[in-house]
């Protein structure tokens, strides 16, 4: 199978369509199709009929199809289960802010990471998401709900650096200035704490916001529920984020899932404080989503004011994640598994 043409960027369709005797303004005309979404060259109609033919043939669409789709009644997020060509299944999230759309990509089908509280990662890694198919969840999410996304967050399904030159090709064809042309400033990226990666990302020097999935204040809490802990220990890993932030002056993030009796005390708060001082962050609390195979809870509200409390007291910027999404399966990975399950439960 020949490669996606919406992987390529607009230099290496231009270059595709010289060898094709095709003169250069047709590629941007097929770029430009593409990143609006349609699910056919027909679609293309600027196009001759025999260049939309041989195009067909030779680089066939292959937009995912909704299996599954759930609207909040509650806040109106929006989770999508998609099937991609190959029959895998990937979920997006549209979560709708004061500010614009934002939506949740996945970069994988599964993860290999191992995280004791996250069920993306129950099934393990099957395979690694395209650029064009992380691309397409941000398109047809929108064409879809009809709502246009202004923000972007790789936080779904999947470890984002642990795909890096997928993503990176991916955040490249988003922010084209003939495609969807989102601000690498209104996109986010998480990691669970791939160090090497970290640096490689570092000296890009991209806008984005770099999210690090933190989840304990030390190594005997990351490796108990943080299995890629025990290859990049916390020190390791916070000091990948002082070379990140030296490099790009872009303040880090740092997700922290509040379980109950595991990393939730005030002695956490503190020890959080100490390993973060001198290092510009915002720290996202984040209420713990019920995953059913998993056997960790969800601090209670009081435990998570306290918590934040004792971080704002010591300096940091603390907030709690608001939750969404609740009534529809929005925890990553959720909606996935279940589909899962039922259909091997059919066979």
């Amino acid at each position: 199978m020949n490669e996606n043409l919406k992987s390529k960027n607009l230099v290496e369709m231009e270059a595709l369509f010289k060898e094709m005797g095709q003169p250069r303004f047709r590629a941007k005309q097929v770029y430009t199709w593409l990143h609006k979404g349609v699910r056919s060259y027909d679609e293309m109609t600027n196009l001759p009929k025999a260049l939309r033919d041989t195009l067909a043939e030779q680089y066939p669409i292959y937009a995912p199809q909704v299996v599954r789709r759930q609207e909040s009644k509650r806040d109106g997020t929006i989770k999508y289960l998609w099937r991609l060509h190959d029959g895998n299944c990937v979920e997006t999230v549209l979560m709708r802010y004061h500010y614009g759309n934002t939506v949740c990509i996945s970069t994988e089908v599964g993860c290999r990471m191992g995280c004791a509280f996250c069920a993306s990662t129950l099934g393990g890694l099957v395979r690694r998401l395209e650029p064009h198919e992380m691309l397409d969840q941000v398109l047809f999410t929108q064409v879809d709900s009809g709502l246009p996304v202004s923000h972007i967050v790789l936080m779904g399904i999947g470890e984002p650096l642990d795909n890096f030159d997928n993503v990176m090709r991916f955040l490249e064809l988003v922010n084209s200035e003939n495609g969807m042309n989102i601000s690498m400033r209104h996109i986010s990226l998480s990691t669970c704490g791939l160090v090497p990666k970290i640096d490689e990302l570092a000296q890009r020097k991209l806008q984005i916001s770099l999210a690090i999935s933190l989840h304990g204040p030390n190594d005997e809490i990351r490796n108990r529920i943080m299995p890629v802990n025990k290859a990049y220990p916390i020190d390791e890993l916070l000091a990948a984020c002082r070379r990140y932030y030296a490099e790009t002056s872009r303040r880090i993030h740092f997700e922290y899932a509040m379980i109950d009796g595991v990393n939730d005390r005030e002695e956490h708060a503190k020890e959080l404080l100490r390993r973060l001082k001198g290092l510009p962050a915002h720290i996202n609390l984040i209420p713990l989503n019920h995953v059913e195979e998993s056997p960790l809870k969800p601090s209670s509200r009081a435990a998570v004011a306290a918590f934040q409390q004792t971080l704002e007291d010591g300096g940091l910027t603390a907030t709690v994640r608001r939750t969404l999404g609740g009534d529809i399966d929005a925890s990553c990975g959720q909606l996935r598994r279940k589909y899962t399950k039922e259909n091997a439960q059919k066979e």
